[in-house]
């Protein structure tokens, strides 16, 4: 599997924290994992949905897959799916966008324009 962008929500303070650091170490899910998780634009709203259902104050990263190299794996995941795992620290730099993600009148985030 491969996609040359692949995305990651999370709390805009953690990502405040880490521009500051430079680096996204995970959230407390991702480290217990093992690896930090991604989505597809194919799976984002359906990822959105079922783990940040009804939370603002996120951000949208748009992340080049590429330059994660060799860390980043197509692992199977919900419904038999390849989901993008990132198997070490997600440097800035490979953060090509990032956006707040807003919430719709129905209480679904809207997924900005670009996200293909």
């Amino acid at each position: 599997m491969t996609a040359t962008t692949i995305y990651r929500l999370l709390d805009g303070a953690v990502w405040e924290q880490a521009l500051k650091d430079g680096v996204f170490r995970g959230s407390e899910h991702d480290r217990r994992d093992g690896f930090i998780h991604f989505s597809t634009a194919a799976q984002l709203a359906e990822t959105a949905a079922k783990h940040y259902a009804g939370r603002t104050g996120l951000v949208l990263l748009w992340v080049n897959a590429e330059a994660l190299a060799k860390a980043l794996r197509w692992e199977v995941s919900r419904g038999g799916a390849l989901f993008p795992h990132l198997y070490g620290e997600l440097r800035i730099e490979a953060v090509t966008r990032s956006e707040p993600l807003q919430l719709g009148s129905d209480g679904r985030h809207i997924i900005p324009s670009g996200v293909c």
